[in-house]
């Protein structure tokens, strides 16, 4: 492996990190990443025991912080996500996965920006959204471990106290990469030779991990979901892009 590849798997893994201490969107900037450097399908592959430990980190930070209704609408259907990503994982454009999720992403950001100054009333946690919006969760992270933006726009408008969204998410992509750990060996995407490479950059995730968890805690609750709706909006942007441009290659 290269410097250039080592450069970049650090910088995945701290926003993998990162996303596991407290700030969940910027997770979905850790392939695109990785893929500046190696496939996209590799650079998932790599990433996804990065994941699974600063997950059980997370776990263990927020293990008292989070909102038992989310989690008990919204396990069940990702977990029914991910087995539609891997029954269909052979002819699933990953281009236009990502297309989709760009798009919600920027739906959301825009439903925002539409509402400013007119205060609108927390939602409550709805099984049939839930059912949706966790199954698109579990898909869109099988594929390319996209599902942040998924279960942001079913999550935000509840507008939790910061620390119960930070552990609902925490928990629920704990479960939900654990079960993409059978499929993805099944697909043969788990290498020796990218768990070693993966092992290597762990120690950032990690160091991230904690970090991520200090700041979510110090940072005022406006400014928090600020900056998570700012980093929705750019991710968002280039996922459209990444997967725009996919399909007009192919």
């Amino acid at each position: 492996m290269s410097v250039q590849f080592y450069f970049a798997a650090s910088l995945a893994a701290a926003t993998v990190g990162l996303a596991k201490g407290g700030m969940p969107i910027v997770g979905v900037l850790a392939v695109p990443i990785l893929a500046l450097t190696i496939s996209p399908v590799a650079a998932a592959a790599i990433l996804l025991p990065i994941f699974i430990v600063s997950d059980m980190y997370g776990l263990y930070l927020f293990r008292r912080d989070f909102d038992a209704r989310n989690l008990a609408i919204l396990i069940p259907a990702s977990l029914v996500g991910v087995g539609i990503g891997w029954a269909t994982a052979s002819v699933t454009s990953e281009a236009a996965v990502t297309l989709l999720v760009g798009f919600i992403g920027l739906a959301y950001c825009a439903n925002v920006a539409l509402a400013k100054g007119r205060e609108r009333p927390a939602r409550c946690a709805d099984v049939p959204g839930g059912l949706f919006w966790g199954s698109l969760t579990g898909f869109t992270s099988f594929v390319s471990h996209s599902g942040a933006p998924p279960f942001q726009m079913y999550v935000l408008p509840q507008r939790l106290d910061k620390v119960s969204f930070v552990g609902t998410s925490t928990i629920l992509f704990a479960v939900v990469n654990l079960a993409k750990l059978g499929p993805y060996y099944a697909l043969g995407q788990l290498s020796g030779d990218n768990l070693t490479a993966g092992a290597w950059v762990l120690p950032v995730a990690l160091l991230a991990t904690w970090l991520g968890a200090r700041l979510v805690r110090v940072v005022p609750e406006r400014t928090f979901y600020t900056v998570v709706e700012v980093a929705l909006f750019v991710v968002s942007l280039k996922l459209t892009y990444d997967g725009a441009s996919g399909l007009l290659n192919s």
